[in-house]
């Protein structure tokens, strides 16, 4: 299977209230937005969150104001062009069965439903799959594979849904568990998915086998390769003004980036969010989210809504088209490209031992912290989970909350005996079942700091920090240190509290030496303070002096790119079989409204230096897709550029010397 790169997501959920459903489809209007849109693969409604199918079928009802196969109809259209048609089914919400059968309900344990609380305000309700509900979506995604020409099948709304409904309660308590033991619902909850999940690929599997199946559930969780894999390729829902902000995306591709599987990324042509009708982000926005996609390895899906008339909206295709157009030019540079990373991120997602059930939108603090440092630090970096192989990185980041058990401790140890470095923070780098560290991190734990905030003053020369005490505003831990002090905590006179406080925010400094505050040890670096979710929540520049310094310092020279692109702009790196590939992006979203992040002018950067070091000799430099010869330096092992000036997003390509060495 290989994904088409520039795909748009149709939503069609439409009211029963709504007439004269489609009776604007025009098949050459349909084609002329695709390709104005230059699309290459769009999703298509069989039916919807409101329940209805739009198309002729005996497994569900057509929309009652639907007097044609507007699903096949689109299909043909679209076809005819040479654009792929994956088909739409909303798996997990289906209000008019939710009215007929609302025994078939998601229920929270005081019987509440999820997502609308009741029947009394507008909203969907969730269908549980523990109820005969699994059986009528099954037939109805029989029917759309047997009678149709889908490219794919994609199912909404679905993921592990802890329930107390009578009919879950019924099973549990058929299989001998507490009913209502928390252990016991998520334990039956991942069941009944594993059960759905099996159902739905037999279903399609029936009249298409191998047919491409993606179950979205609005986030790909992070440690659960399991459910990944019950998807044949990943779409990352990940929409910057709808909830996602613009943290949650590359954070997710990266981490999808070691799964072994193709994944694209999904954005919206809204303004806002899904459900958006009139909403159009600016044509840069997009192509700023296009780009970074490409960057990451990932395809694109651009998330449109079909109005009730089925005439598509030139102004979304010509919006959309902005951004696909530069995409198209761009695609050798792409297809098969391999990513280059210098730094294993380990997940704090993967390492919490929860699931988060929720239709999650944002990275947490640790994820969204350590997220902004490798990017603004322009480290070229991965996600992994304990599942992960560690060969071929350099230095790997246990950020915050990662504590060790006994085979991933092996795993860890066995980097380090082949060079590996490692970077540990907070809580991270203790054994799961002890409060000691695992590591020669230049660190013995003694316990929680009681003060907070309080101080750090560099011992080493830390870039942009003096000779003072920089406040830490996360939680701290004592330690003593066994190897070298690069930095000391010092403490405040006192806690903030109403018998004792000072000014209008915190205690000062008491210059009162704490013990350590970062340290190093044969293994690597230890900093004593939970530093990714303080930059996480308050972005403190001396959060990611600290980090940064202590990453140069374990790299040791070795980082891959190095590049004076400002704090805001993104880097990634790399590899087809004859070339690499350096993509530089840059844009700066701004704060709207209530806090929505727009991205609107694109900033053109001038001069940007880039050295690379590369396996092979470089023979060639150049900017794609303009194909316009870059002159560059061969210097201490790296090869140097400098770029006079880019916008948006520009890929700097170096051609391997096929005659092999340096």
């Amino acid at each position: 299977m290989s994904l088409r790169s520039r795909q748009v997501h149709l939503d069609f959920h439409t009211s029963e209230k709504i007439e004269n459903i489609g009776e604007k489809f025009n098949k050459e209007q349909f084609q002329a937005a695709l390709k104005k849109g230059h699309v290459n693969s769009i999703t298509l409604f069989s039916k919807c969150h409101h329940g209805w199918s739009y198309h002729p079928t005996e497994a569900n009802e057509m929309h009652p104001h639907l007097s044609f196969d507007l699903l096949g109809a689109q299909i043909e259209a679209a076809h005819e062009i040479g654009v792929k048609t994956p088909v739409y089914l909303s798996a997990g919400l289906d209000e008019k069965t939710a009215h007929r059968h609302p025994e078939w309900l998601v229920r929270n344990a005081d019987e509440s439903t999820t997502w609308a609380k009741s029947f009394a305000e507008p909203g969907y309700h969730k269908l549980c799959m523990a109820s005969p509900y699994l059986e009528v979506l099954m037939r109805q995604i029989e029917e759309v594979c047997r009678n149709y020409d889908a490219d794919g099948i994609f199912l909404d709304i679905a993921g592990v849904q802890p329930c107390y409904c009578q009919n879950c309660i019924a099973e549990r308590e058929a299989l001998g568990m507490d009913a209502y033991d928390d252990e016991a619902v998520i334990e039956h909850a991942e069941s009944i998915y594993r059960r759905y999940a099996e159902a739905a690929r037999a279903a399609v599997d029936k009249y298409k086998p191998g047919l491409p199946l993606f179950h979205n559930g609005g986030h790909i969780r992070q440690g659960r390769r399991d459910l990944a894999h019950y998807n044949t390729h990943l779409e990352l829902e990940s929409l910057p003004t709808g909830g996602w902000g613009y943290d949650h995306f590359p954070f997710s591709a990266r981490y999808c980036n070691g799964l072994g599987m193709e994944y694209l990324g999904m954005t919206g042509k809204f303004h806002s969010s899904w459900g958006e009708f009139g909403g159009f982000k600016h044509p840069n926005a997009l192509r700023y989210e296009v780009s970074l996609a490409a960057a990451n390895g990932a395809k694109s899906s651009v998330g449109d809504q079909l109005a009730p008339c089925g005439e598509m909206d030139m102004v979304t295709y010509e919006l959309i088209g902005t951004a696909y157009a530069e995409l198209e030019k761009k695609e050798p540079w792409l297809d098969g490209a391999e990513q280059i990373a210098d730094i294993a991120v380990v997940s704090p997602e993967a390492c919490r031992g929860t699931l988060n059930t929720s239709q999650s939108t944002q990275v947490d603090e640790t994820g969204s912290g350590v997220s902004r440092i490798m990017l603004e630090g322009k480290y070229l970096f991965d996600v992994v989970d304990l599942e992960a192989e560690l060969d071929g990185y350099k230095v790997a980041v246990l950020p915050d909350v990662v504590r060790i058990d006994e085979e991933f401790e092996k795993k860890l140890k066995a980097f380090c005996r082949n060079g590996g470095k490692l970077l540990a923070t907070g809580r991270s780098g203790l054994k799961a079942d002890k409060d000691e560290f695992c590591f020669d991190l230049g660190a013995e734990w003694i316990g929680k700091n009681p003060y907070r905030p309080d101080y750090f003053r560099p011992e080493a020369k830390i870039a942009g920090m003096g000779e003072t005490g920089y406040v830490m505003y996360g939680e701290g831990e004592r330690i003593s240190c066994t190897g070298t002090e690069l930095g000391r905590r010092e403490d405040p006179y006192f806690n903030r509290a109403r018998e004792h406080f000072c000014s209008h925010l915190h205690t000062p400094d008491s210059g009162k030496y704490g013990g350590p505050g970062m340290t190093e040890g044969d293994d690597g670096i230890y900093i004593a303070w939970s530093i990714f979710s303080d930059y996480g929540t308050s972005g403190s520049l001396a959060d990611k002096q600290i980090v940064m310094f202590a990453l140069d310092r374990l790299l040791g020279g070795e980082k891959t790119v190095v590049t004076t692109l400002p704090a805001q702009g993104v880097v990634t790196f790399t590899e087809q079989p004859d070339r690499y590939i350096c993509h530089l992006l840059y844009a700066s979203p701004v704060k709207r409204g209530s806090g929505v992040e727009i991205i609107e002018d694109i900033i053109p950067i001038c001069d940007t230096f880039v050295s690379v070091k590369t396996d092979k000799r470089i023979s060639r430099a150049y900017l794609a897709p303009q194909n316009e010869e870059l002159p560059f330096e061969y210097r201490n092992g790296r090869t140097e550029v400098r770029l006079s000036k880019f916008e948006c997003h520009q890929m700097i390509v170096f051609d391997k010397d096929i005659s092999g060495g340096f």
